[in-house]
């Protein structure tokens, strides 16, 4: 027996349980694809997921539940399966430098294309070729903040799943419809024939985004570029509208999260002012 095991609860699964090995794996995305199933970390994430009713196991270490008892209370209440594991288990099922100790596995939350422009929405936030988990976890939360009707990941995006890109969410994965979408040409074609007009950040945009309210004002979808490159010419050329963010300092361009804020705070508050 190990040190590790020998000071866990008799009842505490350790790193070796079959449950607890299953669960690890899906921090790869290969077996997040094959079940469907995602791991949120944290007392943010797992309160969001539990209020969706998208847990299927909880996951919690005895310090986890002297903290953050109420919430695994509830997750009881509410019948979802809660289960104390080793510190051992704990730190191999987080992915941070210091685990929470609360993890839950969870039912992916992606919708298709479809269910979103269906619902008539009025502001998108349509990240093309995002790659950096951190930044997409980031533009979501942003997009639940400023009351965004949806997020569409376009192209050869990350998996909003991924561990990182759950973290920088901080619930609001769970908050806002996510829908991944491969072909980026069909899904400008379904923004267009739902009436949304397209708009596209760029720095060569003919657009300045403080004389933008009148097409804030109906239903938009905002382009982003992947971080490296932008957004490929051709996808700029067939938005509705190019927009630029006036710089007035000396900074050469923002980076997307950040760019990404300022668009749709900048949609938000024109038509949060009807």
């Amino acid at each position: 027996m190990t040190t590790h095991d020998s000071k866990r609860p008799a009842d505490a699964l350790s790193e070796r349980n079959p449950r607890v090995v299953s669960a690890v794996k899906l921090h790869r995305g290969p077996m997040r694809r094959k079940t469907g199933l995602f791991l949120a970390e944290g007392a943010n994430s797992v309160a969001a997921a539990l209020d969706t009713g998208r847990i299927e196991e909880l996951f919690f270490s005895s310090r986890a539940a002297e903290r953050e008892h109420e919430l695994v209370a509830g997750a009881a209440a509410q019948r979802v399966r809660t289960t104390l594991v080793s510190d051992r288990a704990a730190e191999m099922l987080g992915e941070t430098v210091t685990p929470p100790g609360l993890i839950a596995v969870c039912r992916q939350v992606d919708v298709p294309l479809r269910e979103i422009v269906d619902a008539s929405p009025r502001m998108l936030a349509v990240p093309v070729e995002i790659a950096d988990p951190g930044n997409a976890g980031t533009l979501i939360r942003v997009a639940d903040a400023v009351g965004a009707d949806g997020v569409v990941l376009a192209g050869d995006s990350v998996d909003p799943h991924n561990g990182k890109c759950v973290r920088a969410c901080a619930g609001s994965l769970f908050h806002v419809p996510v829908a991944r979408a491969r072909d980026i040409e069909a899904t400008l074609t379904a923004l267009e024939e739902a009436g949304i007009a397209i708009l596209a950040t760029t720095a060569k945009g003919e657009v300045d985004l403080d004389d933008a309210d009148e097409i804030l004002r109906g239903p938009v979808a905002w382009l982003f570029g992947n971080e490296a490159h932008g957004l490929d010419k051709a996808i700029a050329a067939r938005a509705t509208h190019r927009v630029r963010i006036p710089i007035h300092g000396r900074a050469e361009s923002l980076n997307l999260a950040a760019a990404a804020a300022i668009c749709l705070y900048a949609s938000s508050r024109v038509q949060h002012a009807e």
